[in-house]
């Protein structure tokens, strides 16, 4: 069964472009790797096993974009008058506003205000609309003060 990921329009961009960086540097790699094996024994070089360790991080986030990028859905903006994927959206919760973009779990950033729709708080804002209340799990409660 094909897996499908939601990301935003932005999202996609922001991986194409890490993913751009990120083959980017294979060539600073391989030379790195080449440069540390005419060290010599590889069993204790930590220049080569840094290298390697570099090119398996790299290799592997390439791999992991990658497989997004195949199975990515651009999430549509829909008619903002409730909550859904793709809507950014304000709240009051104990007493402070707050806002936030709901996306899928591979761009969750909270720290940028990038909350999933499979989080507390994204399953709590689902489908509600301006004026409604919520509740998150601990028991808080919030409005919803403006979709857009």
């Amino acid at each position: 069964m094909k897996k499908t990921i939601n990301l935003t329009k932005q999202g996609k961009l922001d991986l194409e472009k890490e993913l751009d960086e990120l083959i980017s540097r294979r060539p600073a790699i391989a030379e790195r790797l080449q440069t540390a094996r005419a060290f010599g024994d590889l069993s204790e070089n930590q220049e080569y096993s840094d290298a390697r360790a570099e090119q398996k991080t790299v290799e592997n986030r390439i791999a992991e974009i990658e497989d997004i990028l195949k199975n990515a859905k651009i999430i549509r903006n829909a008619a903002h008058d409730k909550v859904s994927m793709g809507a950014t959206v304000t709240v009051t919760l104990a007493g402070k506003r707050q806002t936030y973009s709901i996306v899928g779990p591979v761009e969750a950033n909270p720290l940028d205000g990038k909350i999933s729709d499979k989080s507390p708080i994204g399953q709590a804002l689902m489908g509600k609309v301006v004026g409604d209340t919520y509740e998150l799990p601990n028991g808080n409660k919030g409005k919803i003060v403006e979709i857009a």
